[in-house]
């Protein structure tokens, strides 16, 4: 029974992975557009990029492991052939986990003001070196992930519904490793979303009350295009809260009842992949605009199809306040 659940994973996880590869890689190449268009590339962008790549060779691996404990049914390849892909796997988890907070700490600056000088140029030294940070991410995920080779022990079985070569935390010290690693890659970068989605919250109302108070009630306050910078922003928070949830429960059910269950954690980390770049496009209006003129432009070779065109906005004098984004 465990086994043919661990092939509907493994299939289920191949379609997120061509969904994921397909929306972050869009993502990396407008954005890569977006620079040669404006001449200068925005801090968000430079944290996209780096986002998108890190999606994709987690997703690319991610999927390679499950492929290869699928076909290799009685283990017969070196452990440390897996266990390396698994330490990557789990570095690139980490820096996609802090790659997210980032960008949403960078919006969360753009939105709100803070009254707190210090705390002001703290954020303004962070941004200023942006390129600098998402280069010591995924060092720092490197560099938190290879205790686990120390702390944690091979799982020697080779049932037919066990994976293969992964590490588990079943000693004292793994075991406190092991919260250690989800404190630093699941919870602190949760923390901060928490607080920027907070920040931003608080924002929206004390606005929305503003606008309200001017207008008299005549008619519903708008925020232009800020909105859609924050609607992204507060989606990418939920977004990360329920991965947050399901993974530190996928990982107590590992660790208490020792249950292997890679494909499975796997599987939740695609979902939250996909969702997130679609988020992302959908926040970025020039890339949300320019994929739905991509797939009218693939319907129109298709007049069968063309029942399921969107309908493209058109372009407007007025141009309203806009966030950097």
């Amino acid at each position: 029974m465990l086994a043919q659940a661990k092939l509907i994973i493994w299939i289920l996880t191949g379609i997120l992975a061509v969904m994921t590869v397909f929306f972050n890689v869009y993502i990396f190449l407008m954005s890569l557009w977006n620079k040669k268009e404006k001449k200068q590339r925005g801090p968000s962008d430079t944290i996209i990029i780096a986002l998108s790549v890190a999606d994709v060779t987690h997703q690319l691996m991610c999927y390679l492991w499950m492929t290869m404990d699928e076909v290799d049914t009685k283990c017969l390849m070196a452990e440390m052939i897996y266990t390396i892909l698994l330490l990557l796997i789990f570095s690139f988890k980490f820096t996609i986990m802090w790659d997210t907070s980032f960008l949403t700490f960078y919006y969360s600056t753009k939105l709100v003001n803070t009254p707190n000088h210090c705390y002001t140029q703290i954020q303004a030294a962070i941004l200023k070196h942006v390129t600098l940070a998402i280069i010591l991410i995924p060092l720092c995920g490197l560099v938190t992930c290879m205790p686990m080779l120390v702390v944690f022990h091979y799982d020697n079985s080779t049932d037919v519904n066990k994976d293969c070569g992964v590490l588990m935390p079943d000693t004292s010290s793994g075991q406190v490793y092991n919260v250690i690693y989800l404190l630093m890659s699941d919870v602190l970068p949760g923390l901060i979303m928490l607080k920027c989605c907070i920040s931003i919250s608080v924002h929206l109302a004390i606005h929305l009350r503003h606008m309200k108070a001017i207008t008299n009630g005549a008619h519903l306050p708008k925020l232009g295009s800020q909105m859609r910078v924050i609607k992204m922003t507060l989606s990418l928070v939920a977004v990360f809260l329920i991965f947050l949830v399901v993974d530190l429960y996928v990982n107590y059910q590992m660790v208490v009842y020792n249950e292997s269950s890679m494909g499975l954690t796997f599987f939740v980390t695609s979902i939250y992949t996909t969702v997130t770049a679609m988020v992302l496009i959908y926040g970025k209006k020039t890339l949300w605009k320019a994929l739905i003129h991509d797939f009218n432009i693939c319907l129109d070779e298709y007049p069968c199809l063309s029942c399921l065109k969107v309908p493209e906005q058109k372009a407007t004098s007025k141009t309203p306040a806009k966030v950097r984004n």
